[in-house]
């Protein structure tokens, strides 16, 4: 009889316990959703499409209406993409040659809550992380690690692949590093309105595909 009430005991106990657990614990039922972009940062990221090889210097500045990014090009020049958000863009070197060219563009830098509207498509490891993954516009499929919330890489739908290597939330650079060179401005560079390509160099601009000149409004 005694062993028949201990047993009782510990099945209810168990029950119990098993109920409060269900309780407690959250359930992961809801979708997740993308992290805003913060207002300012600054990033590292490594290009890569079929092999070749860029590293780019991002520093994204909503606050202020403007978007850099300097692009040294594997074993070639360094290519700065400047970005307004009124869709002005300039694109130059600062080398002896003083390459610039100019372009007006249907869309400004990328608005923070960009993601908005994307689909989520599940979970899948990228650089050692665990990442949650959308899509957006069948443009773009994007990863963010599930712990911190930090975008780890994204995937053009060209191929063209982003890692991210750093992400400091509220990095700025300072203002005189974003004046364009004075040679930007004569009359004989000829800026035009159609997308250009510096010694064919270009070949990403924020969410813009070079390779296929398709500007994609996020």
């Amino acid at each position: 009889m005694r062993l028949t009430t201990i047993t009782t005991t510990t099945t209810t106990t168990t029950l119990i316990l098993l109920i409060t657990t269900i309780i407690l614990v959250p359930t992961n039922s809801e979708t997740p959703t993308p992290a805003k972009w913060p207002d300012q940062f600054h990033s590292i990221l490594v290009m890569n499409k079929s092999g070749t090889l860029e590293l780019i210097d991002l520093w994204y500045d909503w606050t202020n209406g403007r978007n850099f990014n300097i692009i040294q090009h594997q074993l070639g020049n360094i290519l700065y993409d400047l970005e307004w958000n009124n869709g002005t863009s300039f694109y130059y070197t600062l080398d002896s040659d003083k390459t610039c060219s100019s372009a007006q563009l249907e869309v400004g830098i990328l608005r923070p809550n960009w993601l908005d509207g994307s689909e989520y498509i599940g979970q899948k490891e990228l650089n050692g992380f665990l990442c949650n993954v959308w899509t957006k516009a069948e443009f773009i499929t994007y990863y963010e690690d599930v712990v911190s919330k930090r975008p780890v890489g994204w995937v053009f739908y060209t191929g063209r692949e982003a890692h991210v290597m750093t992400f400091e939330v509220g990095a700025a650079l300072e203002d005189a590093k974003w004046q364009v060179p004075w040679y930007c401005f004569q009359e004989t560079n000829n800026a035009t309105t159609t997308m250009p390509d510096v010694s064919g160099a270009i070949t990403q601009r924020s969410l813009v595909d070079f390779g296929t000149r398709n500007v994609q409004d996020m």
